[in-house]
C-alpha cells in the first residue's frame, strides 16, 4: 500500500479537530472520582511481561511532527493490560454507577464523520477549518454516537466513543485503574515483535484477508467496505497480537497518560518514561477506523497523535492497565 504519508496537522486524530476549532460553548473539569472499586472493570486482562523494547518508527513510515524519531531503548516493568478498548456496555456500567456526565454532554456536541452523521440538519453546528469530513454535531455523545438519531443498540461491544481524556480518566478513578503511558501502550501493541510495523508484523493491513479496521476507498467519500466497517467494529474483531491485545491499530484511537511533544523522544527516560511534564495536549495511539494510507498512515506500532484533553470525537476511545 502506498502513497501520501502527509501530516494531518496540530491536535488531530486523523483529522479530529480540538474541541475548540469548533466553538468554545463552556467549560467542565473532570468529575471527582468516585470510590474506587476494580471490580466494576470486567475487562478481560492479559499480562505483559517486564523487557525492553525499541520504541519509534523502524519502517520509515513517519509523519513530519509526530516525533516517532530518534529509536531508542525503553524498558518497562511488567504490566496487566485490558485486552480490548473499554466498550460502551463497560462505561455504561460506570455511569449508571456514578451518573456521570461525560463532556460531550456538558459542553453540548461532539465530533463526528459527515458519513456516520445521524441526526437533523439544524444540529450540524458545521465542520472545522481544514477537515471538512469533521463536523461539530450537536448530541453526539457516547450514547449517541451519530448524534440525537443513533442509539447504542446492536453496539454493546463496541469501543465507547465520544469520550475525552478527562473522561477516561474519570472511569480509571471509578474503576481503580489508570491510562497506559506512551511507552506501555506501544510496547503491548508490538505483542513481542520488536521492530515490527504492526501488531503481527510488516505485512499490510490486506494482505491475505484484512487485520484492522481502517478506511478502503477514497478518503474521505467512499468506503467500499472491504473490511465490513464504515465506523467501529466490536472490540474483539481479527486477531488478537502475541500478548493477547485485540485491535491496539484500527478501530478507535485510544488515549495514553502522556503529554504530548514532538520532542518526547530526544528526552526520554531510558526505564518506565512517563512523557513530559506538561503541555497542551494529551497522546492518542493506535490510528482508526478512518485512517487511510493516502491521508492518515497512523496505523502502526509507533504512530502518534494528539488532541486537547477536553476533546472527544467519534474515532477515539481508550483501554486501561492496572493502577
Amino acid at each position: 500500500m502506498e502513497g501520501d504519508q502527509g501530516d494531518c496537522g496540530p491536535s488531530c486524530a486523523c483529522g479530529a479537530p480540538a474541541r475548540a476549532q469548533f466553538v468554545r460553548i463552556g467549560r467542565t473539569d473532570a468529575a471527582p472520582a468516585a470510590a474506587v472499586n476494580p471490580a466494576r472493570h470486567a475487562v478481560e486482562q492479559v499480562a505483559v511481561p517486564a523487557g525492553e523494547f525499541t520504541m519509534g518508527d523502524s519502517s520509515g513510515d513517519r509523519n513530519p511532527g509526530d516525533g516517532e524519531v530518534p529509536l531508542h531503548r525503553v524498558a518497562l516493568r511488567a504490566f496487566a493490560i485490558d485486552a480490548t478498548t473499554v466498550t460502551n456496555d463497560d462505561f455504561a456500567r460506570f455511569v449508571d454507577d456514578t451518573g456521570y456526565r461525560t463532556e460531550a454532554e456538558t459542553f453540548g456536541f461532539s465530533a463526528v464523520f459527515h458519513l456516520a452523521v445521524q441526526a437533523p440538519a439544524s444540529d450540524v453546528m458545521g465542520s472545522a477549518a481544514g477537515t471538512p469530513w469533521w463536523l461539530g454535531v450537536r448530541g453526539a455523545d457516547w450514547a449517541h454516537p451519530g448524534g440525537s438519531g443513533s442509539t447504542l443498540d446492536g453496539l454493546g461491544d463496541h469501543p465507547v466513543v465520544h469520550v475525552s481524556w478527562n473522561d477516561a480518566q474519570a472511569y480509571c478513578a471509578w474503576a481503580g485503574r489508570r491510562l497506559p503511558t506512551e511507552a506501555e501502550w506501544e510496547y503491548a501493541a508490538r505483542g513481542g515483535l520488536d521492530g515490527a510495523k504492526y501488531p503481527w508484523g510488516d505485512e499490510e493491513v490486506d494482505a491475505g484477508g484484512w487485520r484492522a479496521n481502517i478506511w478502503q476507498g477514497e478518503f474521505p467519500g467512499v468506503n467500499t467496505l472491504d473490511d465490513g466497517y464504515l465506523a467501529t467494529a466490536p472490540a474483539k474483531t481479527f486477531d488478537r497480537n502475541g500478548y493477547g491485545l485485540w485491535q491496539p491499530v484500527g478501530n478507535v484511537w485510544e488515549w495514553c497518560a502522556d503529554w504530548f511533544s514532538p520532542r518526547t523522544y530526544t528526552e526520554a527516560a531510558a526505564v518506565d518514561p512517563r512523557g513530559p511534564d506538561r503541555g497542551g495536549a494529551r497522546v492518542l495511539r493506535g490510528g482508526s477506523y478512518l485512517c487511510h494510507i493516502s491521508y492518515c498512515n497512523r496505523y502502526r506500532n509507533s504512530a502518534r497523535s494528539q488532541n486537547t484533553p477536553d476533546s472527544s470525537m467519534g474515532n477515539a476511545g481508550f483501554r486501561t492497565v492496572a493502577a
